[in-house]
């Protein structure tokens, strides 16, 4: 079996924006990776959170094969009774069932700020996306490093919220793919780095032992913090990016900038499991 043997450029040096991002040269995904490229992408991964690939040609299965590097590959859908292949990354784009550009801002739309499946006891390690079909302009996806966010905020608000646990709504609340919610940690320690991180987002509902008001109100208060500018990378997408990021210390958002309901945005999409936050 052929081994890539091509040699990253990625460096510290090259850090997009202090919130995040590193471009990772030299390496073409659609071959096995050689052992010294793997650590060096892993490397990179932990430190920048924002790993992008330029110029990837990626079959479904080649995507898949590239994420298992790194875990268990997720199913998703499944539950609802869908007819996807999920055993390989699966289609995430803008388009109705006739296959026409619709937009859709619903509660669970991606177009707030979240992380990828928090409502389940081990929400994902990573996630990755392979711009398949871009419209002509925008279609960005922005994230915040919500380890930046937790380390700037004041001493009385960690204090506040140290210990505290937020409940997470499950991804279906009504029909036959509902699942019970869970609740993590509001400040999560990531598993690789020791550093601490707000876990927050779309899918927070509320925080155990506080009232509904006083929980709604700390959640919108720490989200508008996380996601300033100070912290926020924004993606702007070129056909044949690749981009995998952390999603134990990012939250992401895709952003409703290009002509909604006409310009067509495919993605596919891969999901690692993670393990239980603490």
């Amino acid at each position: 079996m052929p081994v890539s043997v091509e040699t990253p450029v990625a460096e510290p040096r090259q850090r997009l924006t202090p919130a995040g991002g590193v471009v990772f040269a030299g390496a073409d995904l659609s071959r096995p990776l050689s052992p010294a490229l793997k650590d060096a992408l892993v490397a990179a991964f932990l430190a920048h959170h924002i790993v992008i690939f330029r110029d990837q040609s990626l079959t479904r299965e080649q995507q898949f094969a590239f994420a298992a590097g790194f875990g268990e590959v997720e199913a998703h859908g499944a539950h609802r009774g869908e007819s996807k292949r999920y055993a390989v990354a699966h289609v995430l784009s803008n388009l109705d069932r006739n296959g026409c550009p619709t937009f859709r801002n619903s509660r669970a739309a991606n177009y707030h700020w979240h992380t990828d499946k928090p409502y389940q006891p081990a929400p994902p390690l990573l996630t990755m996306l392979h711009a398949i079909e871009l419209p002509p302009s925008g279609g960005d996806t922005e994230f915040a490093n919500t380890a930046l966010a937790y380390a700037a905020l004041p001493a009385r608000t960690k204090q506040r919220i140290a210990g505290l646990r937020v409940g997470f709504r499950p991804a279906f609340e009504t029909g036959p793919g509902r699942r019970p919610g869970v609740d993590h940690p509001l400040v999560r320690t990531h598993p690789d780095t020791g550093r601490p991180a707000l876990y927050l987002g779309n899918h927070a509902a509320h925080l155990l032992g506080l009232s509904e008001a006083e929980g709604a109100a700390l959640l919108a208060e720490l989200l508008a913090h996380a996601t300033q500018p100070d912290f926020v990378y924004v993606h702007r997408w070129r056909p044949g990016d690749l981009v995998m990021w952390d999603n134990r210390c990012l939250l992401h958002r895709a952003v409703a900038n290009y002509r909604l309901g006409k310009d067509r945005r495919i993605m596919h999409r891969s999901v690692v499991k993670g393990t239980v936050p603490f």
